[in-house]
């Protein structure tokens, strides 16, 4: 009578023990990386007395008010006015920076009369950021550059197309 070829021929072994193991459910092991919106963020106020005043929704400023928030990274951001959530930034007439890089900035002296402000002022902002999981397997991986410190004699190395060619360059270590 013929033998069966074993089940592992074509799958690995510890594969298949791995995936019957009766208590591991399914794809719960991997984090969701997806990134999750914030509530609406107001952490400044424009003083419309004060021409070099503004509205400040930085990260910078949200991490100064309130030290136990946490974004790993800002995927996308939203901003938007207070007193006027459902009209978009760019119909209210005022100059407005809204960016994932540093939040939203409006400053008092960048604006003119008119628009839905009757007043050369900022309007009062909100944001709401969507926010990378602060886990690592969600975080970014560094940069390839790195410093590393080495104690063995300097090395040369040259490569050509079909050619490589490594040689070490000897060390003096005192003179007789």
């Amino acid at each position: 009578m013929p033998r069966a070829s074993p089940v592992c021929e074509l799958v690995p072994c510890i594969v298949v023990s791995v995936l019957s193991v009766p208590n591991c459910p399914p794809c719960s092991c991997l984090p969701d990386c997806e990134c999750i919106w914030s509530d609406w963020i107001d952490v400044s106020y424009p003083d419309g007395s004060d021409r070099n005043s503004g509205d400040y929704e930085t990260f910078e400023n949200i991490w100064k008010k309130n030290p136990t928030w946490e974004c790993a990274k800002v995927e996308n951001i939203s901003c938007r006015a207070e007193k006027f959530p459902n009209t978009s930034i760019a119909d209210l007439g005022q100059k407005v920076e809204c960016s994932a890089d540093v939040g939203l900035i409006c400053n008092n002296k960048d604006q003119q009369i008119g628009g839905i402000v009757p007043m050369p002022v900022c309007l009062n902002y909100q944001i709401s950021v969507c926010c990378t999981p602060n886990v690592p397997e969600c975080l970014p991986t560094p940069s390839t550059t790195s410093t590393t410190t080495s104690t063995a004699s300097p090395t040369t190395s040259s490569v050509s197309p079909t050619t490589s060619t490594t040689s070490a360059t000897p060390t003096v270590e005192g003179t007789s």
